[in-house]
């Protein structure tokens, strides 16, 4: 490191104009700060996606077939505080989930955008999730693991602490009086179920509350994102784990998402499309060779097991 010195260098050569040693010396340009992220998208985004969640919420509460989305809220704006249990349940979870990678990129000083939320149509959840756009390359073996397990894992521990509130206002009522659409039920939910509202009998169900709903929606969410598939979060953490072998792991998922697209939901042709496109295998990182750590790699088994207890193989179904 080299020291500027205190009064300016004033030793000329043969030739040179003298300097006018009377003036004071030119003050150095002031560099300007840079400019902070912009904040307009992601709040603009984030305040939409409140309404629409919001506005998905209360529509399920609407009990007229006939009845539009946009009937639905014209009819009386007032409805719209009917989803306020769901919205505030699934944007809790999805906020801390992003929250999660975003502190993470800070840690390991990569430069990351603020969560960009994603608007949906009101007559599912209202919501197409969130991304946050990485500014630069994650370089460093630790932070893959860090950055890709930091937000599956609290956004986990939001729903699960929500699925256990959710169940505990839920009612079981017959299965006749259970239609429409029908959720998947991951070994996680049929055992906190068990737990929380105890054995039904044969001939009846869970009718979950708007919390519960949400909270089914956040463990969802957790094993979709845990696929480890090419930048997938679960990629990430398979890519950290296992180095080049992550993508033998993706080789093998592939072909299981598409039995599981022809005799169950459809929706998985699309998350083997989506993997595919992307890319099965994850860029490797610098230091590929760095030892994660004992910690971590206990960390990375349990977000297995998460993956494991949070995956239902036919998620949605219409009875």
């Amino acid at each position: 490191m080299s020291e500027t010195p205190d009064t300016p260098d004033r030793s000329v050569t043969a030739g040179d104009p003298l300097p006018d040693l009377d003036q004071p010396a030119a003050a150095p340009e002031e560099v300007a700060p840079p400019a902070p992220p912009g904040l307009a998208l992601p709040l603009g985004l984030f305040l939409a996606t409140v309404f629409t969640t919001l506005w998905a919420g209360a529509y399920a509460t609407n009990t007229d077939p006939r009845l539009g989305p946009l009937d639905f809220l014209l009819g009386d704006p007032r409805r719209l505080i009917r989803g306020l249990p769901f919205s505030a349940t699934l944007l809790a979870i999805l906020v801390t989930h992003e929250l999660g990678h975003y502190v993470l990129s800070r840690v390991h000083g990569v430069p990351a955008s603020l969560p960009l939320f994603i608007p949906g149509p009101p007559q599912f959840i209202g919501t197409f999730g969130a991304i946050i756009r990485m500014r630069g390359p994650i370089l460093s073996r630790k932070a893959l693991f860090d950055i890709g397990v930091a937000g599956p894992l609290a956004g986990f521990a939001v729903a699960l602490a929500a699925l256990v509130i959710g169940l505990r206002l839920s009612r079981v009522v017959t299965n006749d009086a259970s239609y429409g659409l029908h959720l998947g039920e991951p070994l996680l939910l049929q055992f906190v179920a068990w737990l929380v509202v105890g054995p039904v009998p044969e001939g009846y169900d869970v009718l979950l509350h708007p919390v519960g709903f949400a909270a089914w929606f956040g463990l969802f969410v957790t094993s979709l994102n845990l696929i480890p598939i090419g930048q997938l979060d679960g990629g990430h953490v398979a890519c950290a784990l296992l180095g080049s072998r992550q993508r033998s792991l993706a080789l093998a998922i592939l072909p299981i998402l598409l039995v599981l697209g022809y005799v169950g939901w459809p929706g998985w042709y699309l998350w083997a499309s989506l993997g595919a496109l992307m890319g099965i295998a994850h860029p490797p990182v610098l230091d590929p060779e760095a030892a994660l750590g004992r910690t971590r790699i206990w960390i990375g088994w349990g977000a297995l097991a998460i993956f494991i207890l949070t995956f239902a193989p036919i998620p949605f179904s219409v009875h």
